[in-house]
Formats: C-alpha cells, sequence, structure tokens
C-alpha cells in the first residue's frame, strides 16, 4: 500500500471506529479503488468496477460506504448537474475547479492563480474571508464541438 494510501486508511479507519464502526474488507476495497481512479465517479460505475473482483459487494455498501468517505473528507461530492453525484478522492489537499461539458459530461480539472485572487478579492469586498469554494465552468467541449459542426 502506497504511503498516501495508508494515511488514508489510518483516517478512515479512526473515522469509522468515532462513528463506532469498523473497517471491513469491503470498505477497504472501496477505498483503494477510489483512489486509483483517475476520472471522476459516480457510486455507480464504482460499484461496475467493484463487481470486477468482488460479485458479494452490494449497491447499498457501495453507496453508504461513499457517504462515509466523503463525510470522513476523504471523497469529494461533486454535482455537475446532470442527475448523479459524481466522487473524486481528496487525499491532496490541493485546490482546483471544473470545466464541464454539457453535451458528453466531460470534465477537466485546472486551477488558475487568478481566479482564485479575484475570488478573494471578491469575498473581502463584501466583507467575507474566504474559506472555499467550489466552481464549476459549465460548455461543450472541443470534440462535442467537433461533432456539431459536421
Amino acid at each position: 500500500m502506497a504511503a498516501k494510501q495508508k494515511d488514508t486508511y489510518k483516517i478512515f479507519t479512526e473515522f469509522l471506529a468515532e462513528q463506532k464502526q469498523r473497517m471491513t474488507n469491503q470498505r477497504e476495497l472501496i477505498l483503494k479503488t477510489l483512489c486509483k481512479q483517475k476520472k471522476h465517479v459516480t457510486a455507480e460505475q464504482l460499484y461496475e468496477i467493484l463487481k470486477k473482483t468482488d460479485k458479494s459487494i452490494g449497491h447499498a455498501t457501495v453507496y453508504r460506504t461513499m457517504k462515509l468517505l466523503a463525510e470522513a473528507g476523504i471523497a469529494r461530492e461533486l454535482n455537475f448537474g446532470e442527475g448523479s453525484v459524481r466522487y473524486e478522492p481528496d487525499t491532496d489537499n490541493t485546490h482546483h475547479d471544473h470545466l464541464v461539458c454539457v453535451d458528453c459530461g466531460e470534465n477537466v480539472e485546472f486551477f488558475d492563480e487568478e481566479i482564485e485572487k479575484l475570488q478573494n478579492a471578491i469575498a473581502e469586498k463584501h466583507g467575507y474571508k474566504l474559506q472555499d469554494h467550489s466552481m464549476n465552468l459549465y460548455g461543450t467541449c472541443s470534440k462535442c464541438q467537433e461533432k456539431k459542426s459536421n
């Protein structure tokens, strides 16, 4: 297990203990599988991936565990307006924003220092001290633009 995964495992185990729950083999498998994902996934997509490894895993186990991972601060819930929640590992504490294609759902993570400065300035202007934010920009990706033009 990689160092980052060990830390995540420890955080989740401690969180579960506080909730008077325990780390099960299936919860551990869900955690490891989520951390390996390169894209944002829904609980259903994660379930389909997990089913290949553990045929006994159930929908409810995956959905409940994803909620627990979000509550523990290990997974971040993302809502791109498509009717389902997507998850991404939230283990490296690096902030980023998202570009989301309204046609195919493809999304790109990005960070822009100028945008961050502007958001802080806007918050200050209105008497706020910014603690966190979430920004999703919606548009049409280049692949979908190309399909539409043909």
